[in-house]
């Protein structure tokens, strides 16, 4: 019984320990590390490090692929932020899809426009006779032109939903920018089962290129307006096409209670296949601090500084979470929070206080944390899913946030270094493709609180990880989350999905972290 693969030459990285001990794979499992002699054989293929790091595979804790790999192949705003840019591309999707009766597409940024609100008026200038719906890159507010708030029926006199704002001028009348539950307004065309299917695999080729093998994909069977794309799981799972390990957050349906349990559980058992398993439940309890929808347990400012009363939206009756998130626990489903805000945090976590056993909740994103919950976390077994790429002045963050926030809470945002102090496990994800899937990006601005490449100052950089605890956030903190509890580590035994990267990121100085680039990926022992 030979190995198929021995990887030598190099250091090896896992659970916050580095050695140079060769690592031995045999029918897609680690069975050896340290002294493997006697398991090399004939047809043993050795995987020559070179003085490269190896580790085990990346997983993200929170993405959303199937819309990330869809949008890929629509009219695609992302990476870059200038305003003509963006009519450029948008012009040139128009003509190149003259069949296409809307067009969709986002990944638009905040801060290329004044105020962070665009308008009718630029798209109505490159598409006047088509509507055009186009999501920010947050994923919570749509750019629209005329013509698709004509078809939708909103005027001065709609009212803002209950959930949403339509941004208005002084008058009035939309602007052309619907926040949050105000997206929901328009009807957009669904994309087709077979373009879901055709998003996941192409996203599946991008995420397995930057080293991710396994991941949580955080809104499977949405019932919030956007699709349902468990579909393209099913499908990718049933016909052998998805090679990396997938667990599906179901949606919980903030309009309802828990009645919609049973709909869960039956959902849960249709998706649970081959690499899919459907046992988590996203309850999003806020929104975002741009648009001023995160829940704050202190009032946003005005343009002029001047307190207001909106402390934000809370989606889910704080009340009732409690009850919801018991209920789900005992029926085996793992609670995944979003919650931006301090408030929405304080929520989340009141609600485990009732929770009796241990389905490894985890919340997601915490831009602002209060100090008396920083200990709640390791207290109730719930682990910080952190999206660290955000944790870095840009303009978003430097003109959109910071200015409209509580200076108490401006000073507490991504606090990962407390929570890491304070003995809290801490799970990585991306939020993709709200920002980019590359985990080594969202590793370097964990560490050095600054984008890679970026002259600015760090972001409250008494909140630094190191660079052990980092890399362990998307290995063995993540797998812990995804509850794949023989993956994430390098240890005889578990599945061989391990990745190598084209350098020893330990041996250069931080702020080279991001100059890293993964070179081999291994999904149970097979190259992918």
């Amino acid at each position: 019984m030979r190995a198929d693969l021995v990887f030598h030459g190099g250091p090896v990285f896992t659970d916050g320990t580095r050695h140079h001990d060769p690592v031995a794979v045999r029918n897609g499992r680690i069975v050896g590390v340290g002294d493997v002699t006697e398991l090399i054989g004939p047809q043993t293929q050795p995987v020559d490090l070179q003085g490269r790091l190896l580790l085990p595979g990346f997983q993200d804790a929170h993405i959303h692929a199937v819309m990330g790999g869809v949008e890929l192949g629509l009219c695609d705003l992302t990476g870059t932020v200038d305003l003509a840019e963006y009519l450029r591309r948008i012009t040139t999707y128009a003509a190149d899809h003259p069949d296409e009766e809307w067009i969709v597409g986002g990944g638009w940024s905040m801060e290329s426009f004044e105020g962070g609100v665009p308008t009718t008026d630029l798209l109505d200038r490159v598409v006047p006779d088509r509507p055009v719906y186009l999501i920010n890159r947050d994923h919570h507010a749509a750019w629209v032109n005329g013509r698709a708030l004509d078809l939708a029926g909103i005027t001065a006199d709609t009212p803002d939903p209950a959930n949403g704002r339509i941004d208005r001028r002084p008058d009035g009348t939309p602007i052309g920018a619907l926040q949050e539950g105000a997206m929901d307004l328009v009807t957009v065309p669904r994309t087709t089962p077979e373009t879901r299917l055709e998003g996941l695999l192409r996203a599946q080729r991008l995420l397995h290129g930057l080293g991710i093998t396994a991941w949580q994909d955080a809104m499977v069977c949405a019932t919030n307006g956007y699709d349902d794309i468990s579909d393209a799981y099913l499908t990718a799972a049933t016909t052998g096409k998805l090679t990396a390990t997938v667990v599906g957050a179901l949606w919980w349906d903030r309009d309802r209670d828990a009645g919609q349990i049973p709909e869960l559980i039956e959902k849960r058992a249709r998706l649970t296949v081959g690499r899919l398993r459907c046992d988590s439940v996203k309850l999003m309890l806020d929104g975002i601090a741009e648009n001023f929808t995160a829940a704050m347990t202190e009032p946003y400012r005005d343009s002029c500084g001047h307190i207001t009363k909106n402390r934000g939206l809370s989606f889910i009756d704080p009340e009732r979470l409690p009850a919801y998130v018991t209920a789900l626990s005992e029926n085996g489903f793992q609670p995944h929070f979003h919650a931006l805000g301090d408030r929405a945090v304080r929520d989340a976590l009141n609600a485990l206080e009732a929770v009796n056993g241990d389905t490894r909740p985890h919340l997601a994103h915490l831009q602002v944390v209060h100090p008396d919950d920083i200990p709640r976390f390791k207290q109730l077994g719930a682990t910080a899913n952190l999206q660290p790429y955000w944790a870095a002045h840009e303009p978003q963050m430097d003109d959109l946030t910071i200015p409209f926030l509580d200076p108490a809470l401006a000073a507490r945002q991504y606090p990962f270094g407390d929570l890491h102090r304070s003995g809290a496990r801490l799970a990585g994800g991306s939020d993709w493709p709200v920002s980019t899937p590359d985990p080594l990006q969202g590793i370097h601005v964990a560490v050095n609180r600054v984008h890679h490449g970026d002259d600015r100052e760090s972001f409250l950089p008494d909140q630094k990880l190191d660079l052990r605890t980092a890399l362990t956030a998307y290995t063995s903190g993540s797998a812990y989350v995804n509850r794949l509890d023989d993956t994430g580590s390098i240890r005889p035994g578990f599945r061989a999905d391990l990745i190598v990267l084209d350098r020893d990121v330990f041996a250069a100085p931080p702020l080279e972290i991001g100059d890293a680039r993964v070179e081999l990926t291994f999904v149970d022992g097979r190259l992918v």
